[in-house]
C-alpha cells in the first residue's frame, strides 16, 4: 500500500467503478485494473470487488476491508507526518551527511 494505491481506492470509492476511477486520477484503464489486481492478491481478503456489466452497466466497490485498510493506512500517513514535523526527526536530518564521506581504503 502506498499513496498511489491509496487514492485509486478513495477514487473507487467516488466513481463506483474501477475504469472511472482509472479516468478520474489520469491514469489508463490497464493500469488501473493491474493495480487494483495487485491490491487484491497481497492482502488477506479482496480490497474492491467488481460486478459484470449488463444492462445496468458493471461496476466496483471496495469492501468493508478495504476500507478499513485505507483507514490504517490514512492514519499511519498523519502519524508519519508528526514525526516529520518533530524536534527529533528535524535532529537527525540536520546531523546526516547529505553524501558518505570517503571510507578509509578509498582516500589511501
Amino acid at each position: 500500500m502506498g499513496p498511489g494505491k491509496a487514492d485509486l481506492l478513495d477514487a473507487i470509492i467516488r466513481e463506483g467503478s474501477i475504469s472511472g476511477a482509472g479516468r478520474a486520477m489520469g491514469m489508463s484503464y490497464r493500469r488501473t485494473w493491474m493495480l487494483v489486481d495487485t491490491m487484491n492478491r497481497c492482502w488477506d481478503h479482496p480490497l474492491v470487488e467488481t460486478q459484470a456489466g449488463g444492462s445496468h452497466g458493471g461496476g466496483a466497490k471496495v469492501t468493508e476491508f478495504g476500507r478499513d485498510i485505507l483507514a490504517h493506512y490514512r492514519e499511519v500517513q498523519r502519524l508519519s507526518r508528526s514525526v516529520e514535523e518533530s524536534g527529533s526527526w528535524s535532529a537527525l536530518q540536520s546531523a546526516m551527511c547529505a553524501q558518505p564521506r570517503p571510507s578509509r581504503k578509498e582516500a589511501g
